[in-house]
């Protein structure tokens, strides 16, 4: 098993390759979070070895505070890292398609008479 850490920089669309993403734009989220990652990354059967939500990047030090995602994740998976990040951006977008679907359903009262 590879043993990786992921910065939620590497997954940004709003950063470029400079300041550390990682991935392209068609894998790429916009500020993806720890809770996001961590929950992708334990549907795609990937270890969470270590989770820090205090750490900061030290390649984001330069930045604006609005593109400064603070937090660390140490994952272990049977692929190599480049492969994980691609496949976690894609699980992250996939989660919230399914999130925004179920947000704007609309609730029925079930039971109740009509009057």
């Amino acid at each position: 098993m590879k043993k990786f850490v992921v910065w939620p920089n590497e997954l940004d669309s709003r950063l470029s390759r400079r300041y550390g993403r990682q991935v392209g734009k068609e894998f790429a989220v916009e500020a993806p979070g720890i809770k996001e990652i961590t929950d992708a990354a334990k549907s795609l059967g990937m270890k969470i070895i270590e989770l820090d939500g205090s750490k900061l990047n030290p390649r984001l030090a330069g930045l604006d505070e609005e593109y400064r995602l603070k937090g660390m994740l140490r994952i272990g998976s049977k692929h190599p890292k480049g492969k994980s990040l691609r496949m976690l951006g894609q699980k992250i977008r996939e989660i919230r398609k399914t999130r925004t679907k179920t947000k704007g359903r609309k609730r029925h009262r079930s039971g109740g008479k009509k009057r």
